[in-house]
């Protein structure tokens, strides 16, 4: 190999690295960017156009709708309670949800069935059935599984951003704040840290403005979150105020308590990856291993072992 071959892998080898470090640069979300943009943008509006949008989605799907919809009782449903636990509160949002699943579950099958028709698949009696079941049971739980990916991303949200907000309330009770304007402020400093968070405290509030009790209305924020620690937190404020104990003192331990729960949870899954990354190393990375290292070598094996073996 001389010199010009040298410099033009060389060539390759930087254009290569190159391009994937801009890919990953233009995949990887900024977050001060984010926040920045947050800042100019007008949350209001964004969420009147997303009210929008659902409103008409549901207006196209109500006929369509009301055959998986149940009729009674989806008040105290678990999948009201979900939509609860999403941030989801729009009233269209059980009819675009039910509609979009219900031309899913029927839509799928007859999309496959006419893509497998015009290409001549070789699928026919129970395997073509088979296949249109599988797609119809993908429209149906595949509405449910982006529910439940959005309950979770939510919820860790929440998880994650819940001890420092318990740091900002002790220091705003311990100023000489009440619990309720303690929880208002804390809410205005973690509204682009922790917009459901911000949102949930702001709910309290005004459920409280709106005469609720106390007990109540943070025993909703508990219900709304589907977050245990929250309901911790919930039970701690209800025990403090009954047994007339220091309410900054209780938030300080239970802050503490839920920092140290925080750094198990990111501990716990940082022992997860050497077993996450074994089954990428088996099946991806040790068969191209393989071949590189036992590749030429079976290639000589097969040049001039065999020939010789074989007498010729």
């Amino acid at each position: 190999m001389n010199l010009i071959q040298l410099a033009f892998l060389a060539l390759v080898f930087v254009v290569m690295v190159a391009g994937f470090l801009g890919v990953f640069a233009l995949m990887q979300p900024n977050t001060a960017r984010q926040r920045l943009m947050g800042l100019e943008t007008d949350a209001p509006e964004q969420s009147l156009i997303k009210d929008r949008w659902l409103h008409r989605v549901a207006k196209l799907t109500r006929p369509i709708s009301k055959l998986s919809m149940p009729e009674e009782g989806f008040e105290k449903s678990p999948i009201r309670l979900r939509f609860a636990h999403a941030g989801i509160r729009n009233a269209a949002a059980p009819s675009a949800f039910f509609g979009i699943k219900t031309l899913l579950t029927v839509g799928l099958p007859l999309i496959g069935f006419v893509l497998l028709t015009l290409a001549g698949s070789p699928l026919k009696g129970n395997n073509l059935l088979l296949a249109m079941l599988a797609l119809a049971a993908l429209g149906y739980y595949g509405p449910n599984l982006v529910l439940s990916h959005l309950v979770m991303v939510r919820q860790r949200e929440i998880f994650e951003s819940f001890p420092d907000a318990l740091d900002l309330m002790t220091v705003c009770v311990e100023a000489g704040l009440g619990t309720e304007a303690a929880m208002m402020r804390v809410a205005e400093d973690l509204q682009f840290k922790s917009p459901a968070l911000a949102d949930e405290m702001r709910i309290v509030n005004l459920e409280l403005r709106a005469g609720a009790v106390r007990e109540r209305a943070l025993r909703n924020l508990a219900i709304r979150t589907g977050v245990e620690e929250v309901d911790g937190f919930v039970t701690m404020i209800s025990q403090a105020e009954r047994f007339g104990t220091s309410i900054a003192a209780s938030l300080r331990v239970h802050a503490e308590m839920l920092r140290t729960r925080r750094r198990q949870r990111a501990e716990e899954a940082a022992a997860k990856i050497a077993l996450k990354l074994l089954f990428p190393l088996i099946f991806c990375i040790f068969p191209s291993l393989m071949v590189v290292l036992m590749g030429p070598a079976m290639i000589q094996i097969y040049r001039v072992l065999l020939p010789t073996m074989g007498g010729h």
